[in-house]
C-alpha cells in the first residue's frame, strides 16, 4: 500500500498517526509512506528521526482572538493546497490519511480534488474545525469516542477508538525500582501532558510537602520546562520528581491511579489499561474539548474530574484517598474504564483503509 499520512501540532495527533502507520507496516511490510506535516511543529523533528520520509508544508491555524490575521491564514492555506497537490501527485498514493491538526485541511482537500481516496480520524469528543471542514471530503471517518459519532455523517462514520490504544497493550511494564519506587506500594502518577503546565506546576510546588506520610508513592512528571523550578523543594521520601518519562506506557502499566490532563491520547491509554484516574481538563483548548473527553469517562463511572481552578491539596488529596480507600469503587472505575477501551483500533482502521482502497471509482 502507498500511503500519505498527515498529522501535526501535538503528540495527540502524531502518535495515533504513527500507530496506524506501524499497523500498516505490520500487515503489509512492503508498504511505502510519505508523512506530510507542518514545517515548525513537533512532527518536523519526530518524524525524520524515525526515518520516515517527511515533507513540511507551511500552515497556520485560525486566529480566534484577532480575525484580521486570518487573511494571511487563508493565503497560507491556498499556498499549502498548491504544495500538497504537487506532493500528492508526485507520490501517487493509494490513500491519504488525515489524523488531526490544521495541516490536514489543505492536504485532505487537495487529495480529494485530485481524485484520491481519503480517510480522517477524530481523537477528541468534539471535532476540531479542520475535521468539520474535511468531513465533506473524506470517504470514511473514524472517531475515538462514541460521543463524536453525532457530529458526522452516519453513513461514513465509524467508532474505531484511538489507534494509540492498541500499542499500549504491546508495551512491557517497567520495574518501579528504575525510578526509586517501591514495588509493593500503590503508585500515583501526576502528569500534565508532555510539556507540562504553568498553573498546575505552581500549585504542585505548594502541594508536594502534603504527600508526606501518605501510604502511597507519587511520581510527579513536571515537563522539561518546569523541572528546574522544583529544585529547591523539600521533597518527601514517597515523592519522586522527573522532568519527562521516555517510557510513559511502561510506567502506566505499574500505576494504580493517574492524575492527568484529558487529551485524546491520555484517554485512549487509560481506557485501554483500565486505569482509574482523576482528570484535570485543560481549560485552554478549543471548544473545551478536554472537559468533554473527561465528562464522557465520568458519566460512565471511569474517572473523577477536578477542574484546574480547584486544583489544590484540599481537593486532590481527599479524592485520591476516596478512590484508594473504597475498594469496590476502585474496581468499578477499573471496569468502567476498560468498557470504554477499544483494543484493536489500529486493526479496525487498517481494515477500513483496505475497504476504501478496494472501492474503486
Amino acid at each position: 500500500m502507498r500511503v500519505i499520512i498527515c498529522a501535526g501540532g501535538t503528540g495527540g495527533h502524531i502518535y495515533p498517526a504513527l500507530a496506524i502507520l506501524n499497523k500498516i507496516k505490520e500487515m503489509e511490510p512492503d508498504s511505502t509512506f510519505l508523512y506530510i506535516g507542518t514545517t515548525d511543529r513537533m512532527e518536523a523533528k519526530i518524524i525524520p528521526e524515525k526515518n520516515i520520509p517527511f515533507v513540511g508544508i507551511e500552515m497556520k491555524g485560525l486566529n480566534r482572538k484577532n480575525p484580521f490575521k486570518n487573511i494571511e491564514v487563508l493565503r497560507t492555506f491556498k499556498r499549502a493546497i498548491k504544495k500538497a497537490r504537487s506532493e500528492i501527485k508526485k507520490f501517487n498514493p493509494d490513500i491519504v490519511l488525515g489524523i488531526g491538526g490544521y495541516i490536514t485541511a489543505p492536504v485532505i482537500y487537495a487529495a480529494k480534488k485530485e481524485g484520491y481516496k481519503t480517510f480522517i480520524h477524530e481523537q477528541n469528543s468534539i471535532p476540531g474545525m479542520s475535521n468539520k471542514f474535511l468531513s465533506h471530503y473524506a470517504d470514511k471517518i473514524g472517531v475515538s469516542l462514541p460521543g463524536s459519532l453525532s457530529y458526522f455523517d452516519k453513513k461514513k462514520t465509524i467508532y474505531t477508538g484511538n489507534p494509540r490504544s492498541e500499542e499500549v497493550l504491546k508495551v512491557k511494564p517497567i520495574s518501579k525500582k528504575e525510578y526509586g519506587l517501591s514495588e509493593n506500594k500503590k503508585l500515583v502518577v501526576i502528569v500534565m501532558g508532555s510539556l507540562g503546565s504553568t498553573t498546575i506546576s505552581n500549585r504542585l510546588k505548594q502541594m508536594v510537602p502534603d504527600f508526606k506520610d501518605k501510604d502511597y508513592e507519587v511520581l510527579l512528571v513536571t515537563g522539561k520546562d518546569y523541572y528546574k523550578s522544583f529544585g529547591d523543594l523539600k521533597v518527601p521520601k514517597n515523592v519522586k520528581i522527573v522532568p519527562y518519562l521516555d517510557n510513559m506506557l511502561g510506567v502506566l502499566k505499574k500505576t494504580d491511579l493517574i492524575v492527568s490532563r484529558a487529551g485524546a491520547s491520555t484517554v485512549a491509554e487509560i481506557t485501554a489499561l483500565g486505569l482509574p484516574s482523576i482528570l484535570v481538563p485543560s481549560p485552554y483548548v478549543t471548544h473545551n474539548h478536554q472537559y468533554k473527553n473527561a465528562k464522557e469517562l465520568e458519566d460512565h463511572g471511569a474517572t473523577m474530574i477536578l477542574e484546574e481552578k480547584d486544583f489544590a491539596s484540599t481537593n486532590l488529596l481527599p479524592m485520591i484517598d476516596e478512590i484508594f480507600n473504597d475498594k469496590k469503587r476502585y474496581q468499578t472505575m477499573q471496569q468502567k474504564a476498560k468498557e470504554l477501551g477499544v483494543f484493536d483500533s489500529a486493526t479496525k482502521i487498517y481494515q477500513i483503509l483496505k475497504e476504501i482502497q478496494g472501492d474503486k471509482k
